[in-house]
């Protein structure tokens, strides 16, 4: 007696029906979220934006539709011209004037100048801030992390310490905006050669996304 054992069937259509949908879903997901996250950017700006636009000044009140992102063009506009005013001699004089205000705030004091020390560090032109990625252990030997050295440590912290160390960022998956703050020697930490977007992106993909892969397809793609 003879056993029939039927193998499943590569070519049969509702293989390539769920390889198309899964090939459909790889090219989709990535766009659709992207414009769903602009949307959202967008929508958020413009709904508190355009209440503070005077109506003889809004476009809207005189169009019978309104303009995505007539918001985020105003906020754009806004920056650009509070940058020109505090640029010049009568707004630098305003901004001190402004700063010695909110330096008699107590607790709203410490927020601002932590918050402007911050964007200032960021905004700087030749900011190395997040440019190296290293692996350390952690949170204990024989435990490997992936982190971003956020500039060097000048502080009171290296003064009591015997060790060099550097102000190191460990970032959690899958949100790399929040972490950890650690002062790490120098001497235990193992410099990558991935770019920041490439070991942000290993963070975010809990590791799914490997940046060697990536370069090998970009190669690819070039040749």
């Amino acid at each position: 007696m003879t056993e029939n054992t039927e193998t499943p069937n590569k070519n049969s259509l509702t293989h390539r029906i769920r390889n198309y949908f899964l090939t459909g879903l790889v090219v989709a997901s990535p766009i659709g979220i992207t414009l769903y996250i602009g949307w959202w950017f967008i929508d958020l700006v413009d709904r508190n934006i355009k209440p503070l636009i005077p109506p003889h000044y809004n476009p809207e009140t005189y169009l019978p539709f309104s303009i995505p992102g007539l918001g985020l063009v105003s906020l754009t506009i806004f920056l650009i011209l509070l940058g020109a005013l505090t640029a010049n001699l009568f707004g630098r004089a305003f901004l001190r004037f402004g700063e010695k205000i909110v330096d008699r705030m107590p607790i709203i004091r410490s927020v601002y100048s932590t918050l402007k020390q911050i964007f200032e560090t960021i905004a700087a032109q030749d900011n190395k801030s997040f440019s190296d990625v290293i692996i350390l252990e952690y949170p204990r030997k024989g435990i490997w992390a992936i982190a971003f050295v956020s500039g060097e440590n000048k502080s009171e912290i290296q003064g009591k310490l015997e060790d060099d160390v550097v102000n190191v960022f460990l970032p959690t998956t899958p949100n790399p905006t929040s972490g950890f703050l650690l002062f790490v020697p120098k001497k235990d930490i193992i410099y990558l050669d991935m770019t920041p977007d490439e070991g942000a992106k290993y963070v975010i993909s809990a590791g799914l996304v490997n940046p060697e892969v990536l370069r090998a397809r970009k190669r690819k793609t070039v040749e």
